[in-house]
């Protein structure tokens, strides 16, 4: 057995702090954060060690039978090692270089996934391998059946869990990505039931640390109604038109930190979603940093399109993004809408995106009641839905500078729910057309401008607008 990874020595001088702020407080996410990127620099925050000096602690999964040659299907023996780290009350399943062939796997409470260098974690493509017993996949093609499929890792009520170690999870989603654009060529918006990469359901203490996540069939990585989650280090991608396959969702999550992370992806670079009211809580999806990302192809930094259960104290700041369609996004739509209120972003630096901002009411559809503005294609209109209205107030955009390739943006409220309280300051946008801003009130621009080569900088409809400068 070659010697498992030890425990990392952290001196004072490797602190570092990073803060996220909440409306009524200053929180401290203070962790580790050495040259090496080591997985227990970080999660000391935690309270939480590798482990590995402890060997009844270690759970090699070569030990329990996995070969790691890229054509042995390795799902017993790495779930053994993951039950056995359960059974242990916590430890490190440990993965040496190899390709790891897998179905799907669950994880246990208190475990810590270190996948070394070299060491890939691949699963199979085979949709028998993620249906539900008894459902065929032309089932789900021809969409008789919905599913759900499994995800590719999963876990629900766990409490510790990291992935770490400098190696890589794939999805294998080439297989799944043609038919899903197929059936959505067909029908417009459809998603083709697909698996997610890895979703962890009700979870505290979660952390991705120093891992490659890429090829997902759909999503990446899904927390869901998770608190104190930590990514850090992180490289999520997938081809550019692989429908859907977004990086990072967290859903319903509180004290969410995501930074220094590298995506490149088909879809949305990061999604803040909130589909439902959670018990006990005012807002489902709240205290949120995304910090010193890098974000290449996809669909942009995003909140929504489900908001229902409320989103607020996000804050985004330090990220570049190139070739992305959408820079910062808000997205909701009539029935899926809710509060989204006190998002900060800041030093953000845009090329070729399309376009910088989009904050819009009109995700897809809206109210019956409603005229759109003609920028809305009426095939997108839809009849009216009670309740779950849109609402966003209290943003503020610091040190924004962008290049655009069509539109500089669109800020699209609704007439019944006007966009609030937005202030735009110290940016600067270049861009073929101009912006677009409906339905709004309290829309501020400080030491700001717009620039277009053709057409009107801004064009406006119901809107209080202070201090746009514009240049043509």
């Amino acid at each position: 057995m070659e010697n498992p990874p030890a425990r990392s020595q952290v001196t004072d001088k490797e602190f570092a702090q990073i803060r996220v702020f909440s409306r009524d407080k200053l929180m401290h996410f203070t962790f580790h954060m050495r040259a090496a990127s080591t997985f227990t620099s970080v999660f000391l925050f935690f309270g939480i060690s590798l482990q590995a000096a402890d060997p009844s602690k270690l759970f090699d999964v070569r030990q329990f039978g996995a070969k790691g040659d890229s054509e042995t299907i390795d799902t017993a023996a790495i779930q053994q090692a993951l039950d056995a780290c359960g059974r242990a009350d916590g430890g490190t399943v440990w993965f040496r270089p190899g390709i790891y062939l897998s179905q799907p796997l669950t994880l246990r409470t208190k475990t810590t996934v270190r996948l070394d260098p070299g060491a890939i974690l691949k699963a199979t493509d085979e949709p028998k391998d993620f249906l539900p017993a008894g459902v065929p996949w032309s089932d789900i093609l021809n969409g008789s059946k919905k599913g759900p499929l499994a995800a590719f890792i999963s876990g629900k009520d766990l409490t510790d869990i990291t992935i770490c170690g400098g190696g890589t999870i794939d999805g294998s989603g080439a297989k799944w990505w043609l038919p899903a654009e197929a059936a959505r060529r067909k029908v417009p918006g459809y998603t083709l039931p697909r698996p997610n990469l890895i979703v962890l359901e009700r979870c505290k203490r979660v952390g991705l640390e120093n891992i490659s996540l890429q090829n997902s069939p759909k999503f990446h990585f899904v927390p869901t109604a998770c608190e104190d989650v930590i990514i850090s280090n992180v490289t999520v991608t997938a081809p550019e038109h692989a429908a859907n396959t977004d990086a990072i969702d967290p859903s319903s999550c509180r004290d969410v930190l995501i930074t220094r992370c590298t995506i490149d992806v088909g879809d949305d670079n990061v999604a803040i979603k909130a589909g439902k009211k959670v018990a006990g809580r005012e807002f489902a999806s709240e205290n949120i940093t995304v910090t010193d990302c890098a974000f290449r192809h996809g669909h942009g930094m995003s909140i929504g399109s489900e908001t229902d259960g409320g989103v607020r104290n996000v804050t985004v700041k330090n990220c570049t993004f190139e070739n992305t369609e959408n820079g910062i996004r808000i997205k909701s739509q009539v029935g899926k809408g809710g509060v989204v209120e006190n998002i900060s972003y800041s030093d953000l630096t845009m090329k070729n995106v399309d376009p910088a901002i989009t904050f819009t009411c009109y995700y897809m559809n809206n109210s019956a009641k409603d005229t759109a503005p003609a920028s809305v294609p009426r095939e997108n209109r839809a009849p009216a839905v009670e309740g779950k209205i849109p609402l966003y107030h209290d943003i503020r955009v610091t040190n924004l500078k962008a290049t655009c390739e069509r539109s500089a943006g669109v800020i699209l409220g609704l007439p019944e729910s006007c966009i609030s309280n937005v202030v735009f300051e110290n940016v600067v946008l270049s861009a073929n057309t101009g912006l677009t801003i409906h339905n709004a009130r309290g829309i501020q621009f400080k030491n700001s401008s717009v620039t277009v080569e053709s057409g009107p900088a801004f064009t406006a409809e119901n809107a209080q607008i202070e201090g746009l400068k514009t240049r043509n």
